[in-house]
């Protein structure tokens, strides 16, 4: 990239606060902010909520009485099902507009003494005693990457009491030396949580790796307290963090221990910091052990580290409530081309929804069924609903899930092709991948700006400045990092300089600082009733003539001393 500037003009000072530094801004100028961005809707126990930042800061509020502050919330939403919405709650008062289908619109618009304070919640559920879902079909346009239309199937799990799979689960823990302290220790605590979670009938064991293998049993044990206690009293005495990272033997391990289980789901999930030099390798053979065992193949999820401990137990019980497996879509017999973004179907939990997008050529028939087996082994059929939609943007919504499959597949297969598909897809909706970087991009300057850079003689003057933002860049792990042991976060870039405003603000002192901060006397001031506005003003003017005085006596009789 051609003509970059610094790159200390904004980026993340923390994972939930970015900065933008906007330079020259004269008194009275409108500063308008539009900000677009893409996050996931929150499923639990058959109620989807969403939580948006809606919190302002206190000195950011304009003067009271001078400048009017109008507060606007639209809200429209498509719950993408045929099914009667129902509202369970929000955190500021909505009124539904219109309703129509599976489309519903709400707007609170209100003037306010202070911008809001709290962040905006809103939450619902979708009435279904069984499982439910649709197939939402979007055309392409003359700006996709790809020609071929988009689709995506949703199912939702219903509140229906299905039985869940029992499971033989594989714990395989990195004991390295870079896991040492914290990192272990919170991985420790959510094994500890996960057993204590699995029921009668399970089977489970746990290996940890570095330079060498330990394995809890040397196979699987049944769940009861005794094997649970003696596993959890085994983790405090091995999990020690010192040594390299061995990733192959330890997962060739778990698959040996699962070869024998029948009439149970397997699954391993593996906790690593680590980014080793054979990960290609590793996953060709996983990816070959898999495709020869068929539909009984164990389910492999793997985790780094930063919040392990929350995510580790999430994604547990998520897995640990399959109610089912091995799911296959007929539509390809409808279709010229029909092609899934992931790898493979998920199983469907009753902890969340499932979620399955790609590409197609052809024509959809109206209904198309999806099957799959039960925890006792018997088929079932799923009708899901075709549904064309046109004013919500489906490559949008699904561009954060579609770079992230894709960018797999691209580093799996080393195929320069589908790294093009990324960075053009996320050139297109906004969204980071390990190819790109975002940046902030100048288009308009000033005369003075214009000469400034004349003279520094940048090449390609005439372009727009482009500067990179801190803590936005994308990476497939650090290898050497790995082999020396280094801790996670280790040699990261340092955040742009903080201004002052965000110190005071951010630290225990904040709402000190905003109580003698030069906004908070104005607003004193401005509600002040004209008797006291009178009285001051008749101070400060007292108080400047005395100034006066002084100075000129100073100046006076200094003169004549002299």
């Amino acid at each position: 990239m051609e003509n970059i500037g610094k790159a200390d003009t904004g980026g993340f000072l923390k994972p939930h606060m970015f900065c933008l530094t906007i330079p020259q801004v004269e008194g009275g100028a409108d500063i308008v902010a539009t900000i677009r961005w893409s996050q996931k809707l929150h499923y639990d126990n058959g109620q989807i909520s969403v939580d948006i930042p809606f919190r302002f800061p206190y000195y950011v509020n304009p003067l009271p009485k001078v400048f009017m502050k109008r507060e606007k919330i639209q809200l429209t939403v498509n719950s993408g099902f045929s099914k009667e919405v129902l509202l369970q709650g929000t955190s500021h008062p909505l009124k539904e507009k219109a309703r129509q289908g599976e489309k519903l619109s709400f707007l609170h618009e209100a003037i306010v003494e202070f911008w809001s304070s709290k962040d905006f919640t809103f939450s619902y559920s979708v009435y279904s005693g069984d499982f439910s879902g649709s197939i939402l079909v979007q055309p392409s346009t003359s700006q996709d990457y790809d020609d071929r239309d988009r689709f995506s199937i949703f199912l939702l799990p219903g509140s229906g009491n299905r039985k869940v799979f029992k499971k033989a689960v594989v714990f395989v823990v990195d004991t390295s030396g870079s896991m040492h302290g914290k990192p272990l220790e919170n991985v420790k605590n959510a094994v500890s949580t996960a057993l204590s979670e699995l029921a009668q009938g399970d089977y489970f064991n746990i290996v940890t790796f570095n330079d060498e293998l330990h394995s809890f049993s040397s196979c699987l044990e049944k769940v009861n307290e005794k094997t649970t206690a003696s596993a959890i009293d085994w983790m405090n005495g091995n999990f020690v963090g010192e040594g390299g990272t061995d990733i192959m033997h330890p997962l060739s391990e778990a698959m040996a221990l699962l070869s024998s289980v029948h009439d149970v789901l397997p699954q391993i999930f593996l906790m690593t910091d680590g980014s080793v030099d054979d990960e290609h390798n590793i996953c060709q053979t996983m990816k070959t052990e898999l495709i020869s065992r068929g539909p009984k193949s164990p389910r492999i999820s793997t985790f780094g580290l930063e919040s392990v401990e929350s995510r580790i137990l999430k994604w547990f019980r998520r897995a640990s409530n399959t109610i089912v497996s091995n799911i296959s879509i007929d539509a390809t017999k409808h279709l010229d081309d029909f092609e899934v973004d992931s790898e493979y179907i998920p199983d469907i939990s009753a902890q969340c929804p499932l979620c399955v997008s790609g590409q197609y050529r052809g024509k959809f028939p109206e209904t198309v069924v999806a099957k799959g087996y039960l925890a006792d082994m018997t088929e079932i059929s799923i009708e899901l609903k075709v549904q064309h939609i046109k004013d919500t943007p489906l490559d949008e919504v699904l561009a954060a899930q579609q770079i992230a499959l894709l960018t797999a597949k691209a580093w799996f297969s080393a195929d320069k092709q589908l790294e093009r598909k990324v960075m053009d897809l996320s050139i297109q909706n906004s969204v980071l991948s390990e190819y790109t970087r975002m940046v902030v991009l100048q288009t308009n300057l000033g005369a003075a700006q214009k000469g400034k850079q004349k003279t520094k003689g940048h090449k390609g003057s005439n372009e727009p400045l482009r500067i990179p933002l801190h803590g936005l860049k994308l990476g497939f792990g650090d290898k050497a990092a790995t082999r020396d042991n280094l801790l996670t976060g280790f040699g990261e870039e340092k955040p742009p300089e903080t201004l002052k405003i965000f110190k005071k603000a951010g630290g225990c002192c904040g709402r000190l600082a905003d109580c003698l901060c030069c906004m908070c006397c104005i607003k004193a001031c401005n509600r002040m009733n004209d008797q006291c506005a009178i009285m001051m003003a008749q101070i400060c003017a007292a108080l400047s003539c005395l100034g006066c005085y002084e100075c000129c006596s100073e100046v006076c009789c200094g003169g004549s001393e002299s």
